[in-house]
């Protein structure tokens, strides 16, 4: 059962945002600054990747750590809804799901995919940056672990 009332409930999901958050926005800034030039949400790949570098055939997935129901252990941000469980549980896993099938489906049309989550660029955006410079060209000599899309 909700604990809010449908309209405010209603209000609160339409002030979440779907593009342009905070996260993504930060993680756009660091990659420019690097000197990386990007597009922003193709219609044209699976999953609309929210950074996506043509020449390099690479796309940046910047996910939210509660939507996309991030497994690391050491994630402060993800939990599981109090309330109306039976919604969001089957919900955020369709979510979930929904990311891997694209990542997959990128993958064979030739796309390397990294996901950057929420809960790393609040927590160090400077390690962010190593990870995408050394995702982005591989020849920087910097080893990075590319996570599961």
């Amino acid at each position: 059962m909700d604990t809010l009332s449908k309209e405010r409930r209603s209000e609160n999901m339409r002030r979440i945002r779907s593009v342009d958050t905070a996260p993504e926005m930060a993680v756009r800034r660091v990659a420019h600054a690097m000197g990386y030039r990007y597009r922003l949400r193709p219609k044209t790949l699976p999953g609309r990747p929210d950074l996506v570098f043509p020449s390099r055939r690479k796309a940046v997935f910047i996910h939210g750590c509660f939507w996309h129901q991030h497994d690391a252990s050491g994630c402060r941000i993800v939990r599981e809804p109090k309330s109306n469980q039976g919604y969001w549980t089957s919900k955020l896993a369709r979510n979930k799901e929904r990311d891997q099938s694209h990542g997959r489906r990128l993958q064979e049309l030739g796309w390397r995919t990294f996901t950057i989550w929420e809960c790393e660029v609040e927590a160090d955006l400077d390690s962010v940056g190593a990870r995408l410079r050394a995702f982005l060209d591989p020849a920087s000599g910097t080893k990075v672990a590319y996570p599961d899309p």
